[in-house]
């Protein structure tokens, strides 16, 4: 009797086949075109629209494909093998709405998500300023109510995908004084009076994702816009980032993942010394360390996956926080460490970008920073383990 007792079902394998042969195809042979170019990767995200892959994660009682955590995972992680940059389309539709998932109004979800959904629209994340980053609660932004509307000013920093997207989830203070207690939670339109954006930053990596200010100028939104009750948006914020750290966690992998592919292939190939380069002992124990940090970091991400579905159905998952943070910062360090030695492989070569592993070791240094840098994940670990 066959029982798979830790095991993918067989449903998710599928889809990783699935969304490796669009990636493969539509997204890999344009990889190197938008890093050049730093323009966003529009056929990328018509390419998963088409195949419903741009949001995943939206549930079906709102348009979306209902895909669980695990299941979105494994679509980041398979877009990011091709194209870090176009990773970021599923996984910052997450990070937007999964604020609304979380703590809305069933009116806000039934107006927003569909939308999502559709491919009409993608939704950005909005908390951290330019004097509020790993300390978000000291933001400045502020919301003050006016009659049935609120009106927002202020500025926020390292927007991804800022510009593009349609919808903003910014978070804001209403009650100044009381600290994170004060931050509320609003959706943001692009379309909106006094919404502009910073020029785009030039970055090391994920280029073809464009990180800009989202500014704010006497924004004037309808107070049902507010996500969840006045004051709990910090709340939201944290919580979102209790499931959405996986999703960098996921794109860590597919970084990693496709950086030691192609330095497999390559060192099968290559020869020296009368062999190939695969043939030295020296090189292979190279290879089992990086496949070794790699698969470690896999079945991190997919149990912290599997623990951010049950908590988004309602069963509390104690350690979900520990986990998330563990995913991220063991999938992130390990991406760094295999980009690395992916361009050591390859020598000389590794460091031009005629060979994409130089891309995937610039692409790799930011999943070590956002969403809580790896720093903020250490702390936010030791407390869950000393309190």
């Amino acid at each position: 009797m066959s029982y798979p007792l830790y095991a993918l079902p067989e449903e998710h394998q599928m889809l990783r086949e699935t969304v490796r042969a669009l990636a493969d195809e539509k997204i890999a042979p344009h990889a190197a075109e938008v890093d050049e170019t730093a323009e966003f990767p529009a056929d990328a995200y018509k390419a998963l629209v088409a195949a419903d892959l741009h949001a995943v994660h939206v549930p079906e009682e709102y348009g979306g494909a209902g895909a669980d955590a695990l299941a979105t995972v494994i679509v980041i992680e398979e877009v990011a093998r091709a194209c870090a940059s176009s990773s970021l389309i599923p996984a910052v539709n997450k990070l937007g709405t999964v604020p609304l998932l979380l703590s809305a109004s069933e009116e806000l979800k039934q107006h927003y998500l569909p939308q999502v959904a559709r491919g009409d629209g993608m939704f950005s994340y909005a908390l951290s300023e330019a004097e509020a980053g790993s300390d978000a609660a000291a933001m400045k932004t502020r919301a003050v109510a006016d009659g049935d509307h609120y009106v927002l000013n202020g500025a926020k920093m390292w927007i991804t995908n800022a510009g593009v997207s349609e919808y903003y989830t910014v978070m804001a203070v209403t009650e100044p004084g009381v600290g994170a207690r004060g931050i509320s939670a609003f959706v943001v339109e692009k379309a909106d009076e006094g919404v502009s954006f910073g020029a785009k930053e030039r970055k090391l990596g994920i280029k073809g994702s464009p990180t800009r200010q989202v500014i704010l100028e006497d924004v004037r939104i309808p107070a049902s816009r507010m996500i969840g009750a006045p004051g709990t948006g910090f709340k939201t914020a944290l919580a979102t980032l209790d499931h959405t750290r996986i999703t960098i966690a996921a794109q860590a992998l597919g970084i990693a993942q496709g950086a030691l592919d192609y330095a497999i292939g390559y060192i099968k190939e290559r020869k020296q010394f009368g062999k190939a380069v695969a043939d030295f002992q020296g090189v292979q124990f190279m290879v089992a360390d990086m496949a070794m940090k790699l698969e470690a970091a896999r079945q991190l991400t997919y149990v912290a996956a599997a623990k951010s579905e049950r908590a988004m159905h309602g069963e509390p998952q104690a350690d979900l926080t520990f986990i998330s943070s563990a995913a991220k910062c063991a999938a992130s360090d390990a991406a760094m460490e295999i980009t690395t030695d992916a361009v050591q492989l390859l020598g000389g070569y590794g460091y031009t970008s005629d060979y994409p592993v130089e891309r995937m070791m610039r692409d790799a240094k930011i999943t070590q920073i956002y969403e809580g840098t790896n720093q903020i994940q250490r702390l936010v670990m030791a407390r869950q383990l000393l309190k």
